[in-house]
């Protein structure tokens, strides 16, 4: 049922979207500004191109086409280390088409389907999904938010942010798999199959599977708003059941996310501390890690862009950022949240805040 994703990103932005909108009267004391002015701060390209996006993904997650790659996935696999690793490489090869959540929103339910046919360390599981689409995730231009609006920011093509990301993704991914081996025993198993697959709706699946790399070609000729419009209007004409199951107040948070940290940005206690910060020692990539960590990264990313050119150092620290406390990417709320597992919050960051720790280090040294 597709309303229980839409719900469950809901209560996870829900504190977000009430935090926004409390700040932005008191930022708007602070720094008078008209209406105009307030938009101008909106970044437009970055939210169409989210808006078509989502679309997209939710396009092909209705169609069925990412619970069937998952289940072929997972033919064949006979151990639960085994069946780690390729839900830690599944996750995040998905994410880095899909975006992160939705990978976890396919990942996440074949595992718990999974359990319930065979005992399975489900927390731990859960655990290495999430951290695993922060990594496949942090490689693509399109496969987070907060890498979507810096794409914009630097002005580069697909291929040449990718590049740019590909060392440290790579490097992070290879760090959780080293990690595996001591989350994950070798017990032996035997996997049926995760309950009843969803039907392929093929025409949604065509059309979906044709329309994103269009829409990805278009983005990334400065196009991303004829595209987004072309996106929504192709799902509202013959598709309309994906556009009313769209995270819409998403966009929401983004558009006030702009505006708020645009503002805050403004300041002049904000502008006057934020240069020296940036030249303390491992500069925009230790500032943009540890920012996420009180901010979430997507913030931290909006927050610090217009402080430094450097998008490459900002978007590996925000990539790093995602690890550690659970409030460093939205992705680990929707992933604790989808499972109700009693001490699954310890668990998490017995795992995060090292991988947080061995993924800065590994950055800093690639950088």
């Amino acid at each position: 049922m597709p309303f229980r994703p839409a719900l469950i990103r809901w209560i996870g932005e829900e504190w977000l979207l009430v935090l926004l909108i409390a700040l932005l009267p008191v930022l708007l004391w602070q720094v008078p500004s008209g209406p105009t002015a307030v938009l101008a701060l909106v970044d437009w390209k970055t939210i169409a191109a989210l808006a078509g996006l989502m679309a997209l993904s939710r396009g092909l997650e209705v169609s069925g086409v990412t619970d069937w790659a998952g289940r072929t996935a997972l033919r064949g696999l006979r151990t639960e280390r085994g069946l780690a690793v390729a839900l830690v490489l599944f996750a995040a090869g998905l994410s880095a088409i899909v975006t992160n959540d939705v990978a976890l929103f396919v990942t996440v339910p074949l595992t718990l389907a999974l359990s319930r046919l065979v005992p399975l360390p489900l927390g731990r599981l859960v655990i290495l999904q999430a951290l695993a689409v922060n990594a496949g995730s942090s490689i693509s231009p399109v496969g987070n938010p907060q890498n979507l609006f810096l794409w914009h920011v630097s002005g580069v093509g697909f291929g040449e942010f990718v590049q740019a990301m590909l060392p440290l993704g790579a490097a992070m991914l290879a760090v959780l798999l080293a990690l595996v081996p001591l989350a994950v025993g070798s017990r032996k198993l035997t996997l049926a199959e995760a309950g009843a697959p969803l039907p392929l709706r093929r025409r949604l699946m065509a059309a979906s599977l044709c329309a994103y790399p269009l829409f990805l070609l278009l983005v990334n000729a400065g196009l991303a708003v004829p595209a987004a419009g072309a996106v929504i209007l192709l799902y509202a004409v013959a598709f309309p059941a994906v556009l009313r199951w769209l995270d819409w107040p998403l966009l929401l948070v983004f558009v006030l996310m702009f505006v708020d940290l645009g503002l805050l940005g403004q300041l002049p206690a904000i502008a006057a501390v934020m240069p020296a910060a940036l030249n303390l020692p491992g500069g925009v990539f230790a500032v943009g890690a540890v920012l996420s960590q009180g901010m979430s990264n997507v913030p931290a990313a909006i927050f610090l862009a217009p402080f430094t050119e450097d998008w490459r150092s900002l978007a590996w620290g925000v990539s790093v950022g995602g690890f550690g406390l659970a409030i460093g990417s939205l992705a680990n709320l929707i992933a604790l949240r989808l499972v109700r597992e009693p001490g699954l919050w310890r668990q998490f960051h017995l795992w995060s805040l090292p991988m947080f720790a061995l993924s800065l280090a590994v950055g800093a040294l690639l950088i």
